[in-house]
């Protein structure tokens, strides 16, 4: 069939509002928000509910034709970007945006996968509950993309990436049928969890549609301060000191490299450094509960009072109110914005053991500043889930395109070092496209065989989002 007449064919089944025509609007869903991956296609549709999703999806099986899920195009990896042929099909779900039920006695909420993180966010908030997946492109991420590649955040250490926040699914099969699992039970020892099998497949099983979410009493006190540390070492002690004493109090523990820090401070909008010296790492605390008034400034302070005595902490401050909490926050979450101004940034999302994190970093620094003298690394991250953005920059007033040249040779660099410490090379972006081939050198091969055959169970045709997560 050839592309106008696939393009009848769709325009039929979702509408003239389903179908992206228009050259401009067009260009948004060909690439990925960086600019770092772009293709073509037959066409982009916009189906408005999973029976135009089903419909789609099964007229593109009968006609061999490719599907490409794509939820806010938010991702890192190009896993919702067409190839290059002009023979797929995106099928966005940025029309699917509805709440379907919000359950304050069930602590559930249930949305299709259009629905932007934040707006999950805010009608948890409406009825009392608290969504805590929290991304820093939570304004524009969508659920359905959350899905797909597992997202975790800065909440993973109490409440758990999206595996865990996630009690059914509402799924479009690569044939078209369509798989109800929107069930919001607690215990269901019925058999195979299937929800897990699409959970971190980004698309390349089926195409979630909707979701039960968990939800959680909302937070009413909250504590932050952030902390100047003198290695990764003293971060990782110091996680142990404030686990110690707060326990599930602690919901989030980020680390930050001193280079990182220093690019938000140049780029980022009324930042300032809080501390009169420089320091080479620095972490931000923050606990929080459900109780009003629970005191949660003075069990932080004795926490990293015990910090100070064992000489962890260099220097720290406790945010006064909202206001400074927020700008703490947002020297955490400008680093990858700020990055953008330094020129190009190649991007690596890694974990390791959090035991195993200190002498990881020296081992992967060393060599990195051995292959490229000058060269600025921009680590960051939550130690407490052992998972860190290891971003690179070229060294001052190099040539950017070198730089782009040295990208897969210095992906191997840190996957290398990520490996010899039993570590993965994907903690929460995905394999998508950049990752696919990679992946083949560090995960064992009978784990892929496994995978490759439900691959062909579930999508004999190849046909749901090719050329993603599996090596070719």
């Amino acid at each position: 069939m050839t592309a106008p007449a696939l393009a009848g064919r769709l325009r039929a089944l979702v509408g003239e509002a389903g179908l992206v025509t228009d050259p401009g609007q067009l260009a948004g869903y060909l690439s990925d928000w960086r600019g770092a991956y772009s293709g073509s296609a037959a066409a982009v549709v916009r189906p408005g509910s999973t029976e135009e999703v089903a419909a789609v999806v099964r007229a593109c099986a009968e006609e061999g034709v490719a599907v490409v899920p794509q939820g806010g195009n938010t991702g890192l990896c190009g896993g919702a970007v067409p190839d290059s042929s002009g023979r797929q099909v995106v099928v966005s779900l940025d029309r699917m945006r509805r709440v379907r039920a919000v359950d304050p006695v069930d602590q559930t909420i249930t949305v299709e996968a259009g629905v932007v993180l934040q707006t999950v966010q805010e009608a948890a908030a409406a009825e009392g509950c608290l969504f805590p997946l929290s991304l820093g492109s939570e304004g524009s991420c969508t659920i359905g993309g959350n899905l797909s590649t597992n997202a975790g955040g800065t909440g993973v250490l109490r409440y758990g990436t999206m595996r865990d926040l996630t009690l059914g699914l509402e799924v479009v099969l690569p044939d078209g049928r369509i798989w109800n699992g929107l069930r919001g039970l607690r215990k269901d020892n019925t058999g195979y969890d299937l929800k897990q099998l699409f959970i971190g497949a980004e698309g390349t099983l089926g195409l979630v549609t909707a979701a039960v979410l968990k939800l959680f009493p909302a937070v009413r006190s909250r504590a932050t301060a952030w902390v100047a540390v003198g290695s990764v070492q003293a971060a990782v002690d110091l996680f142990g000191i404030v686990r110690g004493l707060c326990g599930d109090r602690l919901t989030g523990f980020e680390v930050m490299s001193r280079q990182s820090v220093d690019f938000v401070l140049r780029h980022g909008p009324g930042a300032r450094d809080l501390f009169g010296a420089v320091h080479p790492w620095y972490v931000l605390v923050e606990l929080s509960d459900t109780l009003p008034g629970a005191g949660l400034d003075g069990l932080l302070e004795s926490a990293l009072g015990g910090a100070f005595e064992r000489e962890v902490a260099a220097d720290a401050v406790v945010a006064s109110g909202p206001a400074q909490t927020a700008a703490l926050w947002a020297l955490r979450e400008g680093i990858s914005e700020a990055q953008n101004f330094e020129g190009p940034s190649l991007k690596h999302d890694v974990t390791v053991p959090v035991s195993s994190i200190p002498a990881f970093v020296e081992r992967t620094d060393r060599a990195l500043r051995e292959a490229v003298p000058g060269i600025r690394i921009v680590t960051y991250g939550h130690v407490g889930d052992g998972n860190l953005h290891y971003n690179l920059s070229k060294p001052v007033d190099s040539d950017d395109d070198a730089f782009r040249r040295r990208a897969g040779e210095l992906a191997r660099v840190v996957y290398d070092s990520t490996s010899s410490f039993d570590g993965s090379i994907s903690a929460e972006h995905g394999l998508g496209q950049s990752k696919r081939d990679v992946i083949a050198d560090y995960k064992d091969g009978f784990e892929l065989e496994l995978m490759r055959s439900i691959k062909q169970l579930l999508d004999p045709a190849g046909l749901m989002n090719p050329g993603k997560v599996l090596p070719g």
